[in-house]
């Protein structure tokens, strides 16, 4: 039986529920990556997005320069982690629960988003780009945002094409928490976001994951 994305999603967040304290531990300093694309892409940004916001790590960066930044995740647990975080650094962000193939977002509204390391948790490639196309709802017209997501490319894959695999997550005490993930080959990443309602600034392979700096077509 295939799950449904609905299914999938409360998978997904099942997992992180599960592993989040010890995730956020983990995930302390934003990727340089992202704080390039910060540094290029932001002007003064009135509303900035993170989809996938984790443990709000990047969401800090932003909202060192937006005015309002929303943070989307599923789990409920990496939300209360960002929130810990927020209070602990002195950042403000609106915080929300939320499924990144259908975001709880007003259409047309965000300058400037990051959406890193969360597409490739989507089960369904429909389901995928179907996220890429609320991404480019929600962006402004004017609006960039920079998306990654796990690629073939990583020195811990042999493969060459995209594939489904599941990915383990070791808890303090050993107990294992299978992730899901769609590795990307760069391809494929590509194909997805041309499939999308987003237009492509640029493509790159770096560190192990496909990243795209995109607009809204």
């Amino acid at each position: 039986m295939t799950d449904t994305p609905h299914a999938a999603d409360r998978d997904v967040q099942r997992t992180y529920n599960r592993i989040a304290s010890h995730f956020a531990k983990t995930r302390e300093y934003p990727w340089p990556e992202v704080e390039s694309f910060l540094d290029e892409e932001c002007a003064a940004p009135a509303v900035a997005l993170d989809l996938g916001c984790g443990n709000g790590r990047h969401a800090e960066l932003l909202a060192a320069q937006a005015a309002d930044v929303v943070c989307v995740d599923a789990s409920t647990g990496l939300l209360s982690e960002a929130r810990d975080r927020a209070a602990a650094n002195g950042f403000d962000a609106t915080l929300v629960a939320g499924d990144a193939a259908c975001v709880p977002v007003a259409s047309g509204t965000v300058d400037i988003a990051v959406y890193v390391a969360t597409l490739h948790h989507l089960r369904d490639r429909d389901a995928r780009v179907a996220s890429l196309t609320e991404l480019a709802r929600v962006l402004a017209p004017e609006g960039t945002a920079l998306v990654s997501a796990w690629s073939t490319a990583h020195d811990r894959f042999d493969a060459t094409t995209g594939f489904d695999t599941t990915v383990d997550w070791t808890l303090p005490g050993g107990e294992t928490v299978p992730r899901f993930y769609h590795v990307y080959d760069p391809d494929e990443f590509d194909a997805d976001l041309a499939a999308s309602d987003l237009r492509v600034v640029s493509s790159t392979v770096s560190s192990g994951n496909c990243y795209a700096v995109v607009a809204p077509a």
